[in-house]
């Protein structure tokens, strides 16, 4: 079996849709019956981690769109028959479509969140997105929302929650250098890591920032710690100063992989009442690492613990209830993993998705 993989990024990518694909096509070349995986990314901001064996990682096509289709197209003339193409995003339906008119062969599309809870908004994109042969997503409310629009039977569908490397996310003490580089020595300390995007200001920044004057009264020593890059720090830079906080928030920004599960660390509470997360991976990593979660009743991060059973929920529009979630996780026993958070353990990860892989091409066979 061969398999063609479209994709935005993976290897020598960053954040939550990039370790996603990494878990993927690595499952993919574990795969009993998989010879070769070929992946071509668009984009791979950083060197790439060791890549799986099987694993055929193109990346001539990098960052210019005419470029990467004129290398999907070299790589269709030129190699064997595939038999399943796998559609990493959306976007790339359109491609993805060209691809199966060369191959005749079943497209598998995944979805993560925001990206397909509505149409898109392009015509054809959306004509495609009803045609493809099966989809997976990483939760059941983006396959819900997704199913709201795009004309497929639901048995086309497919939930593959993201996962979780429980060998290298363990609770672990704070890092003294870390301490004094973010100055939180002896500090009570809320943390949210994510993209701060001001196209999408759904990860629940704002919400925290807005209740820190209350928690201050409660709690001086309290900070905030605010992990990630993007074109919306200097609006919240300006939002903290507003509401006279600045000196109990700390921006991070953009921090190397290596540094991810020492930052967990520092967190007495992990908390995003975000209202736009498809899953939230950021949220399996801090409750591995022992750090007490607070996360949306209202969107992907609820599955993410699994109703309820692994954090704290909270409306993220109702204020005091994330104020009283924060103080709740904030004297919750810090170090202790969740019991039942091994469901989003790799094995489990890559037995899903050989199951998935194997039902979509048998479907193939039948039809």
């Amino acid at each position: 079996m061969r398999i063609l993989v479209l994709i935005t990024d993976a290897f020598g990518g960053h954040g939550g849709i990039a370790k996603f694909n990494r878990d993927l096509i690595t499952a993919l070349c574990c795969h009993p019956d998989c010879t070769e995986v070929v992946a071509i990314p668009r984009f791979m901001p950083n060197p790439a981690e060791p890549l799986p064996e099987k694993l055929t990682y193109i990346t001539s096509g990098l960052d210019r769109t005419f470029k990467y289709i004129a290398v999907v197209l070299q790589v269709l003339r030129r190699n064997a028959q595939f038999d399943l193409i796998l559609c990493g995003h959306i976007n790339l339906l359109a491609l993805a479509f060209l691809a199966r008119g060369w191959q005749q062969v079943p497209i598998l599309l995944v979805i993560h969140g925001v990206d397909a809870w509505k149409p898109t908004k392009k015509p054809l994109l959306d004509y495609l997105a009803g045609k493809v042969d099966a989809f997976i997503s990483v939760s059941e409310l983006t396959q819900q929302r997704f199913l709201g629009w795009a004309k497929l039977a639901s048995d086309r569908g497919f939930i593959l929650p993201n996962t979780i490397d429980l060998s290298r996310f363990t609770p672990g003490l704070k890092n003294p250098a870390l301490l004094e580089r973010y100055n939180l020595a002896n500090k009570t300390v809320l943390m949210t890591l994510g993209r701060l995007a001001s196209e999408i200001r759904r990860k629940g920044f704002d919400e925290v920032l807005e209740l820190l004057p209350d928690l201050i009264q409660q709690l001086p020593d309290i900070k905030y710690l605010i992990v990630g890059g993007g074109s919306d720090r200097l609006r919240l830079e300006e939002k903290a100063k507003s509401l006279q906080i600045e000196d109990h928030v700390v921006f991070a920004g953009l921090i190397p992989e290596s540094e991810k599960v020492d930052h967990y660390y520092l967190a007495d509470a992990y908390v995003m009442p975000s209202r736009g997360e498809g899953f939230g991976i950021v949220f399996l990593e801090a409750m591995a690492c022992g750090i007490p979660v607070v996360a949306s009743k209202t969107d992907g991060g609820r599955e993410a613990l699994r109703d309820g059973k692994l954090g704290i929920l909270v409306n993220p529009t109702d204020l005091e209830e994330v104020k009283a979630g924060i103080l709740r996780a904030l004297n919750s026993p810090k170090g202790a993993v969740p019991e039942g958070l091994d469901y989003f353990s790799y094995s489990n990860f890559e037995q899903r998705c050989h199951q998935i892989v194997t039902q979509v091409l048998r479907n193939r066979k039948q039809s």
